[in-house]
């Protein structure tokens, strides 16, 4: 597979995302996540995601103004992905709660805007204003995040615009193949978040056996695992040589063999706040 820092992957509704981006989940507003896209941008980082709830949209939004005028980049070049908190998950809250994103992020617009969860009360009420935003312009594209298949047919069951991309929790320790034939099926493009396992499997044996054969680090190998298989992945950094090591996942590509390796390495390990088998708040 012939991919590169700019590779980036077509939406169904003809936008373009690339396929490798910057998440800031735990990374805080001001000067850490100014930082964080600064360098980010500088190794050739073109995409970046936050989120209300994460707190630090005023300081994404900054990082990436500064960035923009340090590196003469227009604003098209830049993919920004934030997303609706369940607190506002009524209709005229998440039109309000939107363009509060839009002020702190001081932008015209976003790349994507998702539903950070499938709240059970209100989600299709929800998704019906980021139906609204995204006729608007607002958002050039619209999805999900943490929604599994029953939450997806339930969805566009009802949808007048089909979600985009759907960003869960995906690692060789969670791999969730139904889920991505179901969403690719569907065109709707998966999104891997934490795809480092929060540093929990870092050090396991047998990954480190994978990575000692590529002369590559164990996160290098985990992000490249989602990138071949056609996942847009946004692994989390604040650390300089950490942003930088993530990206360097181009120049090398994992066996078919060693990919059915990673495959069987699933072991349903779900390291963020939501299990979706459970279908409530774990």
């Amino acid at each position: 597979m012939d991919l590169n820092i700019n590779s980036k992957i077509k939406l169904n509704n003809g936008v373009e995302i690339p396929l490798l981006g910057l998440g800031t989940w735990e990374i805080s507003d001001g000067n850490t996540v100014v930082n964080a896209i600064r360098w980010a941008i500088s190794a050739g980082y073109r995409h970046f995601d936050t989120a209300t709830i994460y707190g630090n949209e005023k300081g994404v939004g900054q990082g990436i103004k500064n960035a923009m005028q340090e590196c003469d980049l227009k604003r098209e070049e830049i993919f920004v992905t934030t997303k609706l908190w369940i607190s506002s998950f009524q209709y005229d809250k998440a039109l309000k709660a939107f363009e509060r994103s839009l002020k702190s992020l001081n932008l015209d617009y976003v790349d994507l805007y998702l539903l950070h969860w499938p709240e059970p009360t209100h989600r299709q009420d929800a998704w019906k204003a980021l139906e609204k935003i995204y006729k608007d312009g607002k958002a050039r594209s619209i999805g999900v995040s943490n929604y599994y298949q029953h939450h997806l047919e339930e969805l566009l069951n009802e949808a007048d615009v089909i979600p985009t991309v759907n960003q869960v929790e995906l690692t060789p320790y969670l791999y969730l193949k139904d889920l991505k034939d179901f969403c690719e099926n569907h065109d709707i493009r998966l999104e891997a978040y934490s795809p480092l396992t929060k540093g929990r499997k870092l050090d396991d044996k047998k990954l480190m056996e994978v990575a000692q054969k590529y002369n590559k680090t164990t996160a290098q190998i985990l992000i490249r695992w989602d990138l071949q298989h056609n996942i847009i992945v946004i692994p989390k950094s604040s650390k300089e040589e950490h942003i930088i090591e993530n990206s360097q996942i181009f120049d090398f590509t994992l066996s078919e063999e060693d990919m059915s390796l990673l495959n069987s390495f699933d072991e349903k390990l779900y390291i963020g706040m939501w299990n979706p088998t459970l279908d409530r708040w774990k």
